[in-house]
């Protein structure tokens, strides 16, 4: 039975649609919270490893306060290596870059060089690609307005293939071999999910947008959050249809 393995970083953070859209499948969820120390899984085939996002990034590998960081970017490796699945989202897509032999650097301002300005809020993403037959083109063809919440780019390595960029970051989704994938926005989120992020991260949302920054976010959830809903389902079928 295929097995969705879930490497999760805090509490507010979960698989969101992920679990959905795998227990639809009927395939098992099984979630490992590495910050309350539970054990990196062992991966076998036919595995899906979804790695989460987090505050935390690749500058904190060998933080004391994250030794866990350094096994998943090793367990990463190693599912790179043996044609396991993988999806990266947000953090878990700049760990799957990292492990891959990118990079990622701040994300700064427009035409300001030297000021970092994080990205947060709903705007658009779009393809770069140009197969023709390519079902996630297919499906990003159109402006398709997602959650983004992140304060760094991904510099991709040599080997990774980008699928769609925002206005603001290049980096917002790619592939790295045939089964891994790295989405940098989120479309796991449900409006529940977004709420708890908008109480607990109040400091990085005001950096970025302002001391309404709160408000802002509140009014786009409500208008993107549900109208959005089957789009992001159908992004999130197609991709487990191309890795399972």
């Amino acid at each position: 039975m295929t097995r969705l393995l879930v490497l999760q970083h805090l509490e507010r953070e979960g698989p969101g649609l992920f679990a959905q859209v795998a227990e639809e499948r009927e395939i098992s969820v099984c979630t490992f919270r590495l910050d309350l120390g539970d054990s990196l899984p062992e991966l076998f085939n036919g595995d899906l490893l979804l790695v989460l996002g987090g505050p935390m990034g690749i500058r904190d590998i060998g933080n004391p306060n994250f030794p866990w960081l350094k096994k998943e970017v090793d367990l990463i490796k190693h599912a790179l290596n043996h044609n396991v699945g993988i999806i990266g989202v947000c953090l878990g897509a700049q760990l799957l870059a990292y492990a891959a032999g990118g990079d990622i650097e701040v994300l700064l301002e427009e035409g300001e060089s030297d000021k970092p300005l994080a990205e947060i809020g709903w705007q658009t993403v779009s393809s770069s690609l140009c197969e023709e037959n390519n079902k996630l083109k297919t499906l990003l063809a159109k402006s398709f307005p997602v959650l983004h919440w992140h304060g760094d780019r991904i510099l991709l390595p040599s080997t990774a293939k980008l699928i769609a960029s925002s206005y603001r970051c290049k980096e917002q989704f790619f592939q790295i071999g045939s089964l891994a994938y790295g989405i940098q926005f989120h479309v796991e989120i449900g409006n529940e999910m977004v709420n708890k992020w908008i109480q607990e991260d109040k400091e990085f949302i005001s950096s970025a947008l302002g001391e309404d920054g709160e408000s802002i976010l509140k009014m786009q959830q409500k208008e993107f959050g549900n109208k959005t809903l089957k789009a992001r389902l159908e992004f999130l079928n197609t991709l487990f249809d191309l890795i399972i």
